[in-house]
């Protein structure tokens, strides 16, 4: 049967790229996926698969109860959109919405995903346990889809999860995973200083918040160099600095945003400890006030190590032409770590590089390479099979 349906995922793949483009021209935002839900769920009404709407947030669920007994496996794909202006005008299926891109391949991760899907229902009744599909909303800002779906008890049933991730720093045939950490915490932070402002001509009358910033943008950079210990992993990145409206008047207040990323709890409260103390101290030797908002978010990506081997060691078994590695954790944060919190699980790669097309995910002219949703569809198919052998009792 397996060869039957991967030859099927390969008959689905003109369908998928549809599916993608569709979804790449239409995209929506974080919370405000309503039509990319209703596509998702318009999809399974037509294969008469069951599904549940409205999960966790905007969240769609269908089950696929296969014929011979089995564990319940759930397969993730995330489907929203990033707040950047398109630039690929070459691409006929550009972003039709301003300000709205999928910017990091989650069009493709749901296109693979309903792909999976259609070639799966024909051998229904061949199908050991039970597959969920899961479409996530809001992965890309916290406090993210994940959270909510597994808190609404819809996957308390479940016995294992599996999710990956289209990567553009990787070449398309290479599946990537790591045994125990992969993906880093993600927390954000804002800190606001008030000094006074007043003429560019006479700094001495005046507390100028853009020096007082610009020490502290200097100093927090202390914080992981000389504060956490040099083995551990840890990065603090200032991302934006806010401050004044005109060139001859100095600046009473500015504002800088960022974001930290960990592994270890220890090392995160160590951070942010850390960061009060120099932000304090920078701001009492200035004589400025200051505010300082940390928000936690994302947990770390920690795979379950059995179900990471399972796509390691597998994953070729899906296409002969797809070789994996096991790689060092990167510092990009995912909130599929919250289903791995709860069930057993892993997270993977798949590469997705267009050589002569590269850009980093997130940025206004990213694409991927649309074979890679070929992939994709096999290799999370691979590792409910490998699952289910595993665990088969007769």
């Amino acid at each position: 049967m397996w060869n039957d349906v991967f030859q099927a995922i390969d008959e689905q793949y003109n369908q998928m790229v549809q599916t993608r483009r569709h979804l790449h021209q239409h995209p929506e935002v974080s919370f405000y996926e309503e039509e990319t839900a209703q596509y998702i769920a318009d999809t399974y009404e037509r294969l008469g698969v069951p599904y549940e709407k409205n999960v966790g947030g905007n969240g769609v669920l269908a089950t696929l109860k296969g014929g011979k007994p089995g564990k319940t496996v759930a397969l993730r794909a995330d489907f929203d959109a990033l707040p950047i202006q398109e630039e690929n005008d070459h691409l006929e299926f550009k972003s039709q919405n301003d300000g709205a891109m999928h910017a990091c391949g989650h069009d493709g991760h749901t296109a693979a995903l309903l792909g999976l899907a259609e070639a799966l229902v024909p051998f229904q009744a061949d199908l050991p346990g039970t597959v969920i599909f899961l479409h996530q909303h809001a992965e890309e800002y916290a406090p993210g889809g994940a959270k909510p779906i597994v808190k609404s008890g819809k996957l308390d049933h479940i016995d294992a999860v599996f999710g990956t991730h289209l990567w553009v720093n990787t070449p398309t045939n290479v599946i990537e995973t790591a045994k125990g950490p992969f993906m880093a915490g993600a927390d954000r932070f804002e800190i606001t200083i008030q000094g006074k402002g007043g003429h560019g001509a006479q700094p001495h009358q005046t507390k100028d918040a853009i020096v007082i910033a610009s020490q502290l943008v200097t100093s927090l950079q202390q914080v992981i160099s000389r504060r956490v210990d040099p083995l551990k992993t840890a990065v603090l990145s200032v991302g934006t600095f806010e401050a004044g409206h005109t060139f001859n008047i100095i600046a009473d207040s500015a504002k800088l945003t960022g974001t930290v990323r960990t592994f270890d709890p220890e090392v995160q409260q160590l951070i942010i400890e850390e960061m009060e103390k120099v932000i304090k101290g920078t701001c009492v030797g200035y004589d400025a006030d200051y505010s300082f908002n940390y928000e936690k978010g994302y947990p770390p990506v920690v795979n379950h190590e059995a179900e990471a081997e399972l796509i390691l060691e597998n994953a070729h078994e899906a296409d002969s032409n797809l070789r994996t590695q096991e790689v060092e954790p990167v510092m990009a944060g995912e909130d599929f770590a919250y289903y791995l919190l709860d069930k057993p699980g892993a997270f993977y790669f798949t590469g997705a590089q267009i050589p002569d097309h590269y850009y980093p995910h997130h940025h206004p002219k990213f694409d991927f390479d649309e074979k890679a949703m070929n992939h994709a569809a096999k290799t999370l198919l691979q590792a409910y099979r490998s699952y289910q052998e595993k665990h088969h009792t007769s």
